[in-house]
């Protein structure tokens, strides 16, 4: 199996589905492994997952782990053989393979990983911060696959939170919501570094309410339905006052109650969070 299938079987598979078997009873070696972020940067000390694996494939056909540690610098104890030996830090990863003379010393092993981190935030209007619950980002592969998609990396990451990569150009998509507010950016990852950016989306929080009068009580049991400016459906609910995210632009709200329709068009503005009221007598009633 090449380092690229194994580093596959890693992330494909995980650990449950890799047979874990016992060392034999030769004489063993003892194997020192260490890792750094890039070349020349100190032996990383901690949030490395070690992971060692026999070169010689199971009746399954993967390769059997056959040791692992969390940390820093560690020591495994192998009989003489031939090993693949991955080095995980977060989604970052590197992969070395080995081979041990029955009776002859093993140098120290040292992985470089070639990585770095990326920090996400993102903010609406005049730099208006957007709450933490209503913000998500996904991590993708900078170029397509062969089937034109890219390649997902990581997905539902919060924001302030850092995620841990090989260096490398990623495609980052940020969700404001659950609806239409979404941007996506191209960022690049750098060996030995932090690298930290904000998303601005152009969008706001609508709440919407069906009343008699203006500034009036929402009435209850009210079907939503919320239209594009060019008459596509958007989003539906119910509720007597709905809350969602919607990307800046012209809308329209129709409300559904007792089997009558009422309708109102609104516009969102970045950073400006508002309700629409829609009206029991504004003319835009019509019988179902």
């Amino acid at each position: 199996m090449t380092v690229p299938a194994l580093a596959q079987q890693i992330s494909e598979d995980g650990l449950s589905a890799i047979e874990r078997i016992a060392p034999s009873q030769n004489t063993l070696s003892s194997v020192e492994v260490e890792a750094h972020l890039q070349e020349g940067a100190p032996p990383l000390q901690e949030g490395l997952a070690w992971r060692v694996f026999s070169a010689i494939p199971g009746e399954d056909g993967k390769l059997p782990l056959v040791a692992s540690a969390e940390g820093g610098v560690s020591v495994f104890q192998l009989p003489p053989g031939e090993y693949f030996i991955n080095a995980a830090f977060g989604r970052a990863a590197a992969t070395k393979k080995l081979r041990i003379w029955e009776g002859a010393p093993v140098a120290r092993q040292s992985l470089v990983l070639d990585a770095g981190g990326l920090l996400l935030h993102a903010e609406t209007g005049d730099d208006m911060p957007i709450p933490d619950s209503d913000l998500t980002f996904s991590i993708y592969a900078s170029a397509p696959s062969g089937d034109s998609e890219r390649v997902l990396v990581a997905k539902d990451i919060r924001p302030d939170t850092v995620v841990r990569l090989n260096a490398d150009t990623y495609h980052v998509v940020s969700q404001y919501g659950h609806v239409n507010a979404v941007v996506q950016a191209d960022m690049q990852v750098s060996a030995g570094k932090i690298t930290e950016a904000t998303l601005e989306h152009r969008a706001a929080r609508v709440t919407f309410k069906l009343v008699a009068n203006a500034g009036g009580e929402a009435i209850a049991d009210t079907a939503w339905s919320i239209l594009t400016a060019s008459g596509d459906l958007l989003a539906t609910n119910v509720g007597a006052f709905p809350s969602m995210v919607l990307a800046e632009g012209n809308y329209t709200a129709i409300a559904r109650n007792k089997e009558k329709i009422y309708q109102k068009d609104f516009e969102v503005t970045a950073g400006r969070n508002s309700d629409v009221e829609v009206l029991l007598a504004d003319g835009a009633q019509v019988e179902d």
